[in-house]
């Protein structure tokens, strides 16, 4: 997953960034887009405050984020906000 580690620092050495690399889903909330040989890889994250915060990572090979990949990160993100 070497790829995805280079489009995460592409994403901290240039945000805000915007398609294809990044796709913001709604307020507070985007993807990290990277395409791997065996499918697609996305990590979906917040910002706090300039620092990026990792909620979850999957991959998956159709083009809809499942909806439990999608409330996972949701939940996550109010866990950080509410630490």
């Amino acid at each position: 997953m070497l790829t995805v580690g280079a489009d995460l620092a592409t994403v901290q050495r240039g945000w805000p960034l915007g398609m294809p690399v990044v796709r913001k889903l709604e307020p507070g909330l985007w993807e990290l887009r990277t395409r791997l040989t065996h499918g697609i890889a996305r990590v979906l994250f917040t910002v706090d405050n300039g620092t990026l915060v990792l909620l979850h990572a999957f991959t998956k090979k159709s083009q809809r984020i499942p909806m439990r990949e999608l409330q996972t990160a949701r939940r996550r993100r109010e866990d950080y906000r509410n630490a």
